[in-house]
């Protein structure tokens, strides 16, 4: 290592009574005991920083460990370790500092190349929870809901082309990650809770009048969570996704003739979702993950295309095999919605990596796809704001 001009201390003690920039990079649910361990060693005058998805706790447990004499600028790289930091969303939030010390912050997150968004710690967890809760929910219980089932999406003719293909490329993105980066998002973020009953709540609301018949009742909230989100002048998407990058990117193993149409059901109830919280998934752009911003893409896809949307109503009220496939979607989320209410790490985590083991045969392909669409995806944009 030292051959690279690297020189690996031996714990968290050294390296906090030497450095002029400490960043904790652990899991949110350890960042407490982190800091309670090594904060008190801090060198007078330091910069300290974390990674957590959750601002809340891990600026808490800075407050409540770090030396009076520290200088507090945390910050949250919004995406994950595969995609690269230049020109992705890193938030910067001010705790406690001088002027001098969050300008020297500021400057050595300069190198990362992002583009910084300056916020309180309390909007930050505000907007991961708009963003992520609900999102990370629909893909992990996509995943659940396959491995319950017994079989896999890439051999499933409901997940053949199209936005189905980012359902499951994203749903393997994050199973190929790790359990607690979800974990602590959705358990320790109060806010997070919220989007997620609600999800869940709309979602019953759906299906319960899926299988009960109550095709104007649906129809009616569907419209109207449609109006509210989108518009009812629906011409002009503002997520370019490409119909032919759609088709093109895919892991399915069924051939295009055996296509069974889709209820959506997971993104009809996300618009649902923010019509019942009063919330534009657009006000959140500026934060935007990557999943976020692939899920927005694929609900604004639907809705806007009449047709789709119009299919996906019909198939939800009327396909019995649709509705049987959407009993086994409806019992993931709720399951999962239970547990994270409940606050267990431990049952997130077995349930996670239960499913990832059934889903680890395409994880890496599932990654490697995800990332082209994404990379497709925001080299559309860029083009498109070149056009203007």
């Amino acid at each position: 290592h030292k051959d690279l001009g690297l020189n690996i201390l031996r714990d968290g003690y050294a390296v906090s009574r030497r450095s002029d920039l400490i960043i904790y990079s652990v899991p949110a649910v350890v960042i407490n005991s982190a800091v309670e361990k090594y904060g008190r060693a801090t060198k007078v005058g330091a910069i300290v920083a974390g990674q957590t998805s959750v601002k809340t706790p891990e600026v808490q447990a800075f407050l409540n460990h770090l030396p009076d004499d520290t200088h507090i600028v945390t910050c949250h790289s919004m995406h994950g370790p595969n995609i690269s930091t230049r020109g992705q969303p890193l938030a910067i939030i001010r705790v406690r500092s001088s002027d001098e010390h969050y300008e020297r912050a500021v400057h050595a997150l300069e190198a990362l190349e992002s583009r910084m968004i300056f916020l309180t710690y309390e909007e930050h967890d505000r907007i991961t929870a708009d963003t992520q809760a609900a999102t990370h929910l629909s893909f992990i219980s996509l995943g659940t809901a396959w491995s319950l089932q017994g079989y896999h999406p890439w051999l499933n003719p409901q997940f053949i082309s199209g936005i189905n293909n980012v359902k499951v490329a994203m749903a393997l993105r994050i199973y190929a990650s790790k359990w607690h980066v979800y974990a602590g998002l959705a358990i320790m973020n109060p806010l997070a809770k919220r989007q997620i009953s609600c999800y869940v709540e709309s979602m019953t609301t759906l299906y319960k009048w899926m299988v009960a018949g109550n095709r104007q009742e649906f129809r009616t909230l569907i419209h109207d969570a449609a109006d509210f989100v989108f518009g009812r002048d629906r011409s002009h998407k503002k997520i370019m996704l490409d119909d032919d990058v759609l088709q093109q990117l895919s892991l399915s193993q069924v051939p295009d003739e055996m296509s069974r149409p889709n209820s959506h059901l997971s993104l009809l109830s996300a618009a649902v979702c923010w019509y019942k919280m009063r919330m534009s998934p657009y006000d959140n752009l500026v934060c935007q993950t990557p999943p976020f911003r692939m899920w927005l893409g694929i609900v604004e896809y639907l809705f806007c295309d009449h047709e789709m949307l119009e299919q996906s109503i019909e198939t939800a009220l009327e396909d019995r095999y649709t509705q049987a496939e959407d009993l086994v979607f409806y019992t993931a989320v709720t399951g999962w919605g239970q547990c994270i209410e409940l606050g267990s790490f431990d049952g997130y985590r077995e349930r996670f990596e239960k499913t990832a083991e059934f889903l680890r045969p395409k994880l890496e392909q599932g990654k490697d796809l995800s990332t082209m669409i994404l990379k497709k995806l925001t080299n559309g944009e860029a083009q498109a704001s070149m056009n203007k």
